[in-house]
């Protein structure tokens, strides 16, 4: 069976810069904790709000797709899927969006007038799992070729939290460590194992999923976000992703240590709860990680586009030479987690 590859990637991130410290300035109570050494999060992008130039959702993803296909082989009229994977689905400025699908407007922009497009909301697993659909629609011969594109405008979720946190502890201050974004990736037919999505494969615990619930608020008008960070990050929560990638090589007859992994980027939710996380894999695996990617400081978690943010990033700045072997590791509400191994050689920013 053939496997699928990541032929070219864009991303977008807003201008403005917002300070940890100066959330932490607009809060009624402060927090009993140092949020920034906690979360790593030391600034964010937040989308422009000026009416002659509003970025929402919408204008974020195609910002992403205008750059990701200046560096494809492909047009846009030569895509043949279009997959959409936001949380955030904001569209003419404050409007929110579920019919029609962000995919078909995103493909008439682009001129993919005759790709399958949809719509995929899976919480900040959302572009990895479009990479899954899309891995499988390629290697089945579905199509030759796709892209998975998202526009997160999501730090409204911040600034419900500032309204409403009256505690030094609340439930809405994982909001306060979120970051606005877009990225896409094309995927098409990999004729060459240095370049190919080597296997990826996601998992659902929903016994999991209460501890962390995006909503409207139950306090004023606006969008907020619930989560239990002391249940989220333990031990039982991160054993998800060891235990199913375990599995996953006894079957292959291989182990991690095999894999040869030159680097790994998790979701962008933590610097105390990512080191922890890598922690536990060294000792589920029996071999110790690889370096870890991020960009937590800069942009914080950019939800559903963390791992393309992170890999953009590092592209850019030349630090992932050509032949690496990479392992991306989603962690998402529902709770979802999985893992991702692919080989770039012609992936360029």
């Amino acid at each position: 069976m053939p496997h699928s590859r990541f032929e070219a990637i864009g991303a977008y991130l807003p201008e403005k810069r917002v300070t940890t410290e100066e959330l932490i300035s607009r809060l009624a109570v402060p927090p009993a904790f140092d949020l920034e050494k906690i979360t790593g999060v030391r600034e964010r992008r937040v989308h422009d709000t000026r009416p002659e130039s509003y970025e929402d959702s919408f204008v974020l993803a195609g910002k992403a797709l205008d750059e990701c296909l200046s560096r494809s082989q492909y047009s846009g009229s030569e895509i043949e899927a279009v997959i959409s994977t936001s949380i955030t689905r904001s569209k003419d400025a404050d409007k929110i969006y579920m019919e029609p699908s962000f995919a078909s407007a995103l493909a008439q922009r682009i001129g993919a007038n005759n790709a399958i497009t949809f719509d995929l909301s899976n919480a900040c697993a959302g572009m990895l799992s479009g990479t899954y659909i899309l891995d499988r629609m390629i290697r089945s011969g579905m199509v030759r070729n796709g892209i998975v594109v998202s526009g997160e405008a999501i730090t409204p979720i911040a600034d419900t939290a500032v309204r409403e946190i009256s505690d030094k502890y609340d439930l809405q201050f994982a909001s306060l460590t979120v970051g606005d974004s877009a990225a896409a990736v094309v995927l098409d037919r990999s004729v060459d194992e240095a370049d190919r999505i080597d296997y990826i494969e996601l998992v659902t615990a929903s016994e999991f999923s209460h501890l962390c619930l995006g909503m409207p608020s139950d306090k004023s008008q606006g969008v907020a976000l619930y989560t239990d960070n002391r249940k989220m990050h333990n031990e039982a929560r991160f054993l998800l992703w060891t235990d199913s990638q375990r599995m996953f090589y006894e079957k292959r007859g291989t182990t991690f240590a095999e894999e040869n992994f030159d680097f790994v980027i998790h979701h962008q939710f933590g610097a105390a709860a990512i080191p922890y996380m890598n922690a536990i894999a060294e000792r589920e695996f029996g071999a110790p990680m690889p370096p870890d990617l991020n960009v937590l400081a800069e942009y914080g978690n950019t939800s559903s586009t963390s791992h393309f943010i992170v890999l953009h990033d590092h592209l850019s700045r030349g630090e992932i030479p050509a032949g690496s072997k990479l392992l991306m590791v989603p962690a998402a509400s529902g709770v979802v987690g999985g893992f991702l191994s692919t080989t770039i050689s012609s992936l360029k920013v």
